[in-house]
């Protein structure tokens, strides 16, 4: 597989990975660990500087461990932007304008609204910057700007407790690709012990790729996908996935998802530090949920249940496969450069169905380097596919 590790800065922890192995993935998370800092602050304590979050006045955390320093410079992904936008009510688009175009106007517009109305508090979480010994603290990331009621699901706690209700699962399977934005993780798993036949869905389809016959491997693997987000893009989540052994395809069932809200009580204002009871308690209950997920997910009934369904539509003939396509891609609000690369998947894999749209939906997904773009592709593969047999 091919690994994509990304550093934006000498300071900050490192935030991207795409197809990567599980031990790296959790190298990466490791030392985010290290360098995260967690705060409920009062909006008063906040300000834009030149585009960048100053936090002032904070008092510092005081631990066996040492002092955690607040006050400083962190500058905000996309993400915190996002929430910076949400929480102040400034259109995103102008936001984004703002930073582009016009810095000064964007410190006084976030700092006009952060002392507007009655005190209110949010939760940030950031990466602190670090230097060496007798240096001022370099500058870190402001991940998130969020409710203070925000509950910490941190990436490798829920890792590590998924892994272990997967064990628990008694289930063979294998970690196949990892991912990580500064938005979402996600952990692609798969059980080829839980593979079931497909002739009719992959009938005279080969792979975009390297042109294997679909008739020549007519085999879907079961699996699932665990998602999590730190920073408010979503719940913790296990979603089925299929995958086509042929083209490693891989296709996620929304509707039969399992989550666990990021949903708690207000917090104190401060850093934040769990205790480890409530943590216990939150872990061993995803532990637990993800037992019984994988145990369903990974039912030869469930996954023969889900290929059927889809068999059914994926035989349509398309009379106008390119009008089919250019439908498919508007009612799902597919960009211009995505419907593209998936009409050229289309064509390459010769199955001139609605099946054969629903696999370049899913092969489209594997070459895209974003991998929130990805994976929002490959959940919508089964909307495709329903959509392509309808229009014909």
């Amino acid at each position: 597989m091919t690994q994509q590790f990304a550093e934006r800065a000498m300071n900050v922890a490192p935030t991207g990975a795409r197809n990567a192995e599980l031990s790296d993935l959790v190298r990466i998370l490791e030392d985010q660990n290290r360098r995260k800092l967690d705060v409920i602050a009062p909006a008063s304590a906040l300000r834009f500087r030149e585009g960048n979050v100053h936090v002032e006045g904070v008092e510092s955390l005081i631990t066996e461990d040492g002092v955690t320093e607040v006050d400083g410079i962190y500058r905000p992904t996309a993400v915190a932007d996002e929430g910076v936008a949400d929480k102040l009510r400034i259109p995103l688009a102008y936001l984004r304008r703002m930073r582009a175009e016009n810095v000064p106007l964007l410190d006084e517009n976030v700092n006009s609204w952060f002392r507007n109305g009655p005190e209110r508090r949010f939760m940030l979480r950031a990466f602190r910057g670090e230097n060496g010994p007798g240096m001022p603290p370099a500058e870190g990331v402001a991940r998130a700007l969020l409710s203070d009621s925000y509950k910490l699901m941190d990436n490798l706690d829920m890792l590590v407790a998924a892994l272990d209700g997967v064990k628990q699962s008694g289930h063979p399977t294998q970690v196949t690709g990892c991912d990580l934005t500064d938005r979402r993780m996600y952990v692609r798993v798969e059980s080829e012990a839980v593979a079931v036949q497909a002739r009719a869905l992959l009938r005279g389809y080969r792979s975009p790729f390297d042109g294997r016959s679909g008739d020549e491997l007519p085999m879907i693997s079961a699996g699932f996908v665990i998602t999590n987000s730190e920073v408010g893009g979503g719940a913790y989540t296990i979603t089925p996935r299929a995958v086509i052994q042929v083209c490693r395809n891989g296709l996620t069932e929304a509707k039969d998802v399992m989550r666990a809200v990021h949903l708690g009580g207000r917090q104190d204002e401060g850093v934040i530090s769990w205790s480890g009871q409530t943590q216990r308690k939150t872990l061993e209950l995803i532990t637990s949920k993800t037992a019984d997920a994988v145990r369903t997910f990974l039912s030869r009934e469930y996954v023969e249940a889900k290929v059927r369904a889809m068999e059914d539509a994926a035989g349509k003939a398309l009379a106008e496969p390119t009008n089919t396509i250019e439908h498919v891609t508007k009612s799902l609000s597919i960009g211009t450069e995505a419907k593209d690369m998936i009409l050229s998947h289309f064509i390459r894999g010769g199955q001139m169905t609605a099946g054969g749209v629903m696999n370049a939906v899913t092969s489209t997904a594997q070459t895209l380097s974003d991998a929130d773009q990805a994976a929002a592709l490959e959940a919508l593969a089964l909307p495709a596919l329903t959509a392509a047999a309808a229009h014909g």
